[in-house]
């Protein structure tokens, strides 16, 4: 089977339905659109979710959830990702931007413990995991925690 040789399924396509095209088309004057009334107009039509009037589903149905206004945006990132700074080095929120790991302004970074680091590093985070603590400070790094 090659692509020129696909074609849709039988019966599965039909040409589109041309209407106001004569009255000898069958659909013709009035389209099928009725005479008179809003819905015959151009233009004409409810939106979607009208109910004639009654209280739409969307009203009626209790609202579920809560999305916090004081939500505090942290960024993670893992250990791997510290793998590329020099040995010795200091890793703040400046270079996590400049180095493009994290984008922008937040309103605190956590480092995760995914992955390995074999270079002693300062790091200067708000939140860290037990785990990513050992691994730091066994390959002999330093962490600073920002209140």
């Amino acid at each position: 089977m090659k692509l020129n040789e696909l074609s849709p399924a039988k019966g599965s396509r039909s040409p589109r339905k041309r209407l106001g095209r004569g009255v000898g088309s069958g659909t013709g004057k009035t389209a099928g659109r009725g005479t008179k009334g809003f819905n015959s107009r151009s233009g004409g039509g409810v939106r979607p979710g009208y109910e004639g009037g009654q209280m739409p589903i969307h009203r009626r149905l209790p609202k579920r959830g809560f999305t916090s206004i004081f939500k505090k945006k942290i960024v993670t990132i893992n250990i791997r990702d510290l793998e590329r700074f020099e040995s010795g080095g200091i890793v703040d929120e400046s270079t996590l931007i400049r180095e493009g790991l994290i984008k922008g302004q937040k309103d605190g970074i956590k480092l995760l413990a995914q992955g390995e680091i074999s270079k002693p590093l300062t790091i200067k985070v708000n939140a860290i995991s037990k785990e990513a603590r050992v691994k730091i400070e066994a390959a002999g790094g330093e962490i600073q925690l920002i209140v």
